[in-house]
Protein backbone atom coordinates (compact mmCIF):
# COMPACT_ATOMS: atom_id res chain seq x y z
CA UNK A 1 0.00 0.00 0.00
CA UNK A 2 1.27 3.04 -0.98
CA UNK A 3 1.70 6.29 1.48
CA UNK A 4 0.37 9.40 0.29
CA UNK A 5 3.03 12.27 1.07
CA UNK A 6 1.26 14.81 2.45
CA UNK A 7 0.39 17.94 0.70
CA UNK A 8 1.96 21.46 2.00
CA UNK A 9 0.13 23.81 2.86
CA UNK A 10 0.37 27.39 0.49
CA UNK A 11 0.58 29.97 2.40
CA UNK A 12 -1.36 32.99 1.23
CA UNK A 13 0.36 35.60 -0.33
CA UNK A 14 0.71 39.33 1.02
CA UNK A 15 -2.61 40.64 -1.17
CA UNK A 16 -4.41 37.57 0.02
CA UNK A 17 -3.62 38.61 3.61
CA UNK A 18 -4.27 42.06 2.81
CA UNK A 19 -7.90 40.92 1.51
CA UNK A 20 -8.58 39.17 4.78
CA UNK A 21 -7.87 41.85 7.23
CA UNK A 22 -9.67 44.42 5.56
CA UNK A 23 -13.10 41.73 4.95
CA UNK A 24 -12.86 40.67 9.01
CA UNK A 25 -12.92 45.19 9.15
CA UNK A 26 -16.22 45.19 6.54
CA UNK A 27 -17.74 42.12 8.17
CA UNK A 28 -17.53 43.00 11.97
CA UNK A 29 -20.81 43.65 13.37
CA UNK A 30 -19.76 47.49 14.05
CA UNK A 31 -19.33 47.93 10.57
CA UNK A 32 -22.40 45.89 9.18
CA UNK A 33 -24.63 48.09 11.52
CA UNK A 34 -23.40 51.50 9.82
CA UNK A 35 -22.48 50.27 6.75
CA UNK A 36 -19.26 51.96 6.95
CA UNK A 37 -15.55 51.30 7.85
CA UNK A 38 -12.15 53.24 8.03
CA UNK A 39 -9.44 51.48 6.48
CA UNK A 40 -6.08 52.30 6.74
CA UNK A 41 -2.51 50.51 4.62
CA UNK A 42 -0.12 48.99 7.43
CA UNK A 43 3.73 49.80 6.87
CA UNK A 44 4.07 46.24 5.71
CA UNK A 45 1.43 45.71 2.81
CA UNK A 46 2.97 47.23 -0.43
CA UNK A 47 1.65 50.20 -2.01
CA UNK A 48 0.31 48.22 -5.06
CA UNK A 49 -1.22 45.67 -3.37
CA UNK A 50 -3.22 48.36 -1.29
CA UNK A 51 -4.11 50.58 -4.37
CA UNK A 52 -5.51 47.36 -6.39
CA UNK A 53 -7.55 46.61 -3.13
CA UNK A 54 -9.44 49.81 -3.21
CA UNK A 55 -9.90 49.69 -7.00
CA UNK A 56 -11.22 46.34 -7.10
CA UNK A 57 -14.09 47.45 -4.08
CA UNK A 58 -14.43 50.64 -5.60
CA UNK A 59 -15.81 48.69 -8.87
CA UNK A 60 -18.74 47.11 -6.36
CA UNK A 61 -22.40 48.90 -7.36
CA UNK A 62 -23.36 50.71 -4.07
CA UNK A 63 -20.09 51.27 -2.84
CA UNK A 64 -18.63 54.49 -2.05
CA UNK A 65 -15.00 55.43 -0.93
CA UNK A 66 -13.87 58.55 0.53
CA UNK A 67 -10.12 59.06 1.20
CA UNK A 68 -9.22 61.16 4.23
CA UNK A 69 -6.12 63.22 4.77
CA UNK A 70 -4.63 61.23 7.51
CA UNK A 71 -3.94 58.53 4.55
CA UNK A 72 -7.56 56.35 5.95
CA UNK A 73 -10.05 55.45 3.43
CA UNK A 74 -13.54 55.33 4.50
CA UNK A 75 -16.10 52.97 2.30
CA UNK A 76 -19.65 53.15 2.39
CA UNK A 77 -22.07 50.84 1.28
CA UNK A 78 -25.92 51.00 0.89
CA UNK A 79 -27.59 47.42 0.73
CA UNK A 80 -30.45 47.37 -1.97
CA UNK A 81 -33.83 45.90 -1.40
CA UNK A 82 -35.06 43.40 -3.10
CA UNK A 83 -37.28 44.05 -5.94
CA UNK A 84 -40.39 41.52 -5.96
Amino acid sequence: MATATPATPTLPSAYERLGLRIQKIINSPTAQKAKAALLYKTETESVDDWAQLLEEISENDNVTLAHRDDGGVQIFWIVPQDEG
